[in-house]
């Protein structure tokens, strides 16, 4: 199955038209679409199909019409990369490597993918990335010398330039980011919002030219604990969830809402399920009031914008994305999975 081929050179398709009304799920179906002996993070929808990229430098796409996989592994040196961080542009694929060295690839030339940044130091370490447009793209890792790590292209992903910390906010000792959905990034327009592990957001309204600091109620006393995934349905509705996966059954001050674009955060369905998520993302078309979160503890849903919560599944997934207000894929240990909400 693993074959190199022409990767990824796909246009993104406009998805179909949202609903006004917030559908009301009360069960979801899991339909297993890809299996192998890999751990996956990060998958990206990409018109009709699904890229993804995990450890033992696999990477591939599955074609969602007739469910063909096409895989490979980037090697290295005599290493295997571990994936948890990939992005797409209209062209175009990247993904980018955890601890030292780190590696981002793009589409390269006759299928193979071309290294176009590499940094070596013991202390690096990168979590998530994603693009604002076809031009300009953004990845986080994290602190270093005082400051997050954050890496900007402005040309299509070709070069990559990490924002010295001079022109950063004052980083906290031990921040960094959780490298456990590739969803700590939302981007919106020419916006920015990054979640760290101290449950700070660094938040930039001009494609990361400049930032400045959002605070959250988030509980982050432990190295264990912040937030781990971010999400936003429109300039001013955003969630942020949480917890500490060391002690997953934890669900107070784990989930907290923002209605004003992050200036404000709020804690919802405090000391109620769900309990650590890593990944949340609204549901397309759902007014903003639709929410799934997922993680190694199952899936739940909330069609009141956060306040209440209900558990559809303990089926454990890592990461996940809606292809339409009713269908999502998610990955996890050894799988990816189709998810139907009924």
């Amino acid at each position: 199955m693993r074959t190199l081929f022409p990767f990824l050179l796909v246009v993104l398709l406009v998805s179909c038209s949202e609903k006004r009304k917030a559908p009301s799920f009360t069960s979801v179906a899991v339909q297993t679409v890809y299996e192998d002996s890999v751990s996956i993070r990060a998958i990206e929808l990409m018109g009709n199909s699904l890229g993804y990229a995990g450890n033992n430098g696999v990477f591939g796409s599955i074609d969602l019409a007739t469910g063909k996989v096409m895989e490979s592994v980037q090697e290295y040196r005599d290493s295997l990369p571990e994936f948890r961080s990939i992005a797409h542009t209209s062209s175009d694929f990247f993904m980018l490597s955890i601890a030292n060295p780190a590696l981002l690839y793009k589409t390269g030339d006759k299928g193979r993918m071309q290294l176009v940044y590499k940094e070596e130091d013991e202390n690096v370490f990168y979590d998530a990335m994603s693009f604002w447009n076809d031009k300009e793209g953004i990845a986080i890792g994290d602190s270093m010398n005082g400051c997050l790590s954050i890496l900007i292209t402005r040309d299509g992903g070709n070069t990559w330039e990490k924002i010295p910390c001079s022109e950063l906010p004052e980083g906290v000792e031990g921040e960094g980011a959780f490298a456990a959905s590739n969803t700590n990034i939302k981007v919106l327009g020419d916006k920015a919002w990054v979640a760290t592990t101290k449950s700070r957001i660094y938040f930039s309204a001009d494609k990361g030219k400049t930032w400045q600091i959002q605070k959250t109620p988030i509980s982050s006393e432990a190295p264990t604990q912040g937030i781990f995934s971010v999400d936003f349905y429109n300039e001013k509705l955003g969630m942020a969830i949480g917890g500490d996966f060391t002690r997953p059954e934890i669900n107070k001050a784990n989930k907290a809402i923002t209605e004003d674009g992050g200036k404000t955060w709020q804690l919802i369905a405090d000391g109620q399920n769900p309990q650590y998520k890593s990944c949340v993302q609204f549901v397309p078309g759902s007014e903003g009031n639709g929410l799934v979160a997922i993680g190694f503890t199952g899936i739940s849903y909330s069609n009141d914008r956060g306040l209440t919560w209900k558990s559809l599944s303990d089926e454990p997934f890592y990461t996940l994305r809606f292809f339409d207000s009713n269908t999502a894929y998610a990955a996890g240990k050894h799988r990816i999975a189709k998810l139907v909400f009924k």
